[in-house]
């Protein structure tokens, strides 16, 4: 009789975030205070907001990151007030120096997280580097360090993307992007840093959740779009575009900036699918396939309200 092996992919404790989940009958949540089972007084909470009105948590999960901080996220239904429709469309265009150019000329600076705390972070890796294995409270406490940083640089990149993505979703009733490949340009060894610290792809990751929320509507097209080769006056396409031309000139005289020029023509690629079907160059991965995406609302899931305990 043949054996079959089954493979089991088993938690590290080393790599593994630490946490705990408790149903219903494992915690009690009363007067905006939570108590979990085997402990006699309420967890010292600072809320980052208020669980829905009328809401009941289902479920409650406490973790630890890696920079030794406790958060409780609580499992509730909810359904987000729908904002009033509006007629706006914008066109974003990522990247680097501006981390979005819009549609309407303006661009926002990309904050550049990790390289403000680059210094400070490879210092702390240094010091991490010089513990030895067997190092246990030195090296933990080293660890801790290193994890502190990444946290800080985290936590800053990751509200100044809600900021944002929040802004475009509430302002706009169509936000047309590009299908970027980032695992692709990561390979880039002179932009794979930057790439990274922009973070584009927890940016449409936000921008599609939030519009799924708010009944806006995210059109993404083809990464192989000439959004930055084609005049958005008079539609002529340049045979090149080397990264380093910021500003040219069409032979119909219009005067482009590189970034707001990509946006508009993704908007207007965008705009054209949304109202007449697909009109964009298909992908090479699927020919023959549609070149754009449209993104269906679908309901609101299940939100998670997450707290910070003091201490």
């Amino acid at each position: 009789m043949a054996t079959t092996h089954v493979k089991r992919a088993f938690k590290s404790r080393k790599k593994s975030r630490r946490s705990a989940e408790y149903t219903t009958s494992g915690f009690r949540f009363r007067d905006g205070r939570l108590t979990l089972a085997k402990i006699d007084q309420p967890l010292d909470i600072v809320w980052s907001r208020p669980l829905p009105a009328g809401a009941s948590p289902s479920t409650v999960t406490v973790s630890q990151d890696a920079a030794g901080r406790w958060f409780v996220s609580m499992l509730c239904e909810d359904r987000p007030a729908m904002p009033g429709a509006v007629n706006a469309a914008v066109g974003v265009d990522a990247g680097i120096t501006s981390l979005v150019t819009l549609s309407s000329g303006e661009k926002i600076t990309n904050p550049r997280h990790e390289r403000k705390d680059r210094e400070r972070l490879a210092r702390a890796q240094r010091d991490l580097s010089r513990k030895a294995e067997g190092d246990g409270a030195n090296r933990a406490r080293a660890r801790l360090k290193v994890g502190r940083v990444y946290a800080r640089i985290a936590d800053r990149r990751r509200d100044f993307l809600h900021k944002l993505t929040t802004r475009l979703v509430r302002e706009n009733q169509t936000i047309v992007i590009e299908d970027l490949t980032v695992r692709n340009m990561l390979r880039n060894r002179r932009l794979s840093r930057a790439i990274s610290d922009a973070s584009w792809t927890e940016l449409r990751s936000m921008l599609e959740y939030k519009a799924d929320w708010y009944g806006r509507e995210v059109i993404t097209v083809d990464r192989w779009f000439p959004s930055s080769k084609l005049c958005s006056a008079c539609g002529t396409l340049q045979s090149r575009m080397p990264l380093n031309v910021r500003e040219w000139t069409c032979a119909c005289g219009t005067a482009h900036d590189r970034d707001v020029n990509a946006a508009r023509n993704i908007l207007a690629a965008g705009l054209a699918v949304a109202a007449c079907g697909d009109g964009v160059r298909p992908q090479r991965s699927t020919p023959g396939g549609q070149s754009s995406m449209k993104q269906e609302v679908v309901p609101p899931p299940r939100t998670r309200a997450a707290a910070q305990p003091r201490g």
